[in-house]
């Protein structure tokens, strides 16, 4: 272990790992909410679009949750198939129908009493694994597509089986599981050293600028290689170091 790497990124999960990160990241949406069913919903769906440039995703996000009148659980539970609400929302690849597809499946979730939480405990429990718990949790939505989607639908919920890095969905688990200033911590079926690191293109090329990572394609391969580094640092807690990639992209 490099000690010299793990007290500067220390130091930088430190500085950003505060109260002020949530203003301006996609986590601002669950922390709207008290109810644990308002937060696991506002957080999924926040995270699943949060691609492409920052301030574009968010002002998307506020339109939806504009569109669900603040009250993402009451939406879900009551929305209506033949509503037109959703149809004129998009989203780069992505346009109304996939988005009502995704609203049409968690409604179908909570309605049966089940939850996104049970929806990943149970893929948890099956598998022992963040990476079969989160082709456990797409196949479930895959499985009960009814509507003509778009690849914009798939773009949103990638396949862990193709070895996607799946950041998006990573992030959501680490806002669920982890606890602290920033991150939510509401689910605790999963121990947050299992977790694994969000890895987009920003945080895979600072991985390999801070010699982290040596795997060349930004895969669930290279995913694994990163958290296994970065637990080196960190055994109990190694995604908190997607703070320091954050900072040291800010720093540089």
């Amino acid at each position: 272990m490099n000690l010299q790497t793990k007290q500067y990124l220390d130091k930088l999960v430190e500085t950003y790992e505060t109260a002020d990160f949530i203003k301006d990241d996609p986590i601002q949406f669950p922390h709207r909410y008290k109810d644990k069913k308002d937060i696991e919903i506002a957080g999924f769906l926040a995270s699943i679009f949060a691609y492409g440039k920052r301030e574009v995703f968010i002002k998307k996000l506020d339109i939806l949750f504009k569109k669900m009148s603040q009250k993402p659980y009451e939406f879900i539970i009551n929305f209506d198939e033949n509503s037109d609400i959703l149809d004129d929302f998009d989203y780069r690849f992505s346009v109304g129908t996939d988005i009502k597809q995704i609203v049409l499946i968690l409604m179908a979730l909570y309605t049966s009493g089940n939850s996104l939480e049970s929806l990943f405990k149970y893929g948890w429990k099956q598998t022992g694994s963040v990476e079969g718990m989160l082709k456990t949790s797409v196949d479930y939505f895959y499985a009960r597509v009814s509507l003509p989607v778009t690849k914009g639908f798939y773009h949103l919920l990638p396949d862990p089986a193709k070895k996607s890095a799946c950041k998006r969905l990573n992030m959501f688990l680490r806002w669920m599981v982890r606890d602290g200033k920033v991150d939510l911590g509401i689910w605790n079926f999963i121990p947050k050293s299992e977790l694994l690191i969000p890895m987009d293109v920003h945080v895979a090329k600072v991985s390999r600028v801070l010699s982290l990572l040596n795997k060349k394609q930004n895969n669930m391969s290279a995913v694994l290689e990163l958290t296994e580094k970065l637990r080196e640092f960190d055994s109990l807690d190694p995604v908190k170091y997607d703070f320091a990639m954050f900072g040291y992209g800010v720093n540089n």
